[in-house]
């Protein structure tokens, strides 16, 4: 028979700190006029990302797809799709993978959102205009010098 010791399981300490301050970040333009972010974190076998993202007032999204779903808690303002579909601050929204639409927000908002894969982006004639992936959101990041924080385990270089 087998004597298992007592606890074998250690605590370890992490390689970089647990906690960030986001209030330490700019915000950075994205990836449409009137909307900006401080990218948190990035999920690179998903694609997915988790950011606090602002829209100014009377922005409307141009139609995108949601390949994977995304979840959000509204901070400031508020936003949805058409009359009947809105919530405001403290409210939690999910756009479910598969989603296809064109939110609007004429007051503005501020959300913490986590984003569980690419969204697609399409321009007026129905063309793929960009696919936003956490190698997307890094890249913006990175080229505004507030990506420090975030940990990539697969960096690549050119040769």
């Amino acid at each position: 028979m087998t004597t298992l010791s007592s606890n074998t399981v250690k605590s370890l300490v992490p390689e970089r700190p647990a906690f960030f301050n986001p209030d330490s970040l700019p915000w950075t333009d994205w990836i449409m006029e009137g909307t900006y972010f401080k990218l948190l974190n990035v999920n690179e076998l998903t694609g997915g990302f988790t950011m606090i993202l602002k829209v100014d007032p009377d922005i409307k999204a141009p139609v995108h797809h949601h390949i994977g779903g995304i979840e959000a808690y509204i901070t400031e303002g508020e936003f949805g799709y058409g009359e009947d579909d809105r919530g405001g601050v403290g409210s939690y929204v999910l756009e479910s993978g598969g989603s296809i639409h064109e939110p609007d927000s004429p007051s503005g908002t501020t959300m913490f959102a986590i984003a569980h894969g690419p969204l697609v982006g399409y321009n007026e004639d129905g063309s793929i205009a960009a696919v936003v992936d956490a190698r997307m959101m890094y890249q913006l990041a990175a080229d505004a010098g507030v990506a420090d924080h975030i940990h990539l385990v697969n960096k690549f270089r050119e040769e």
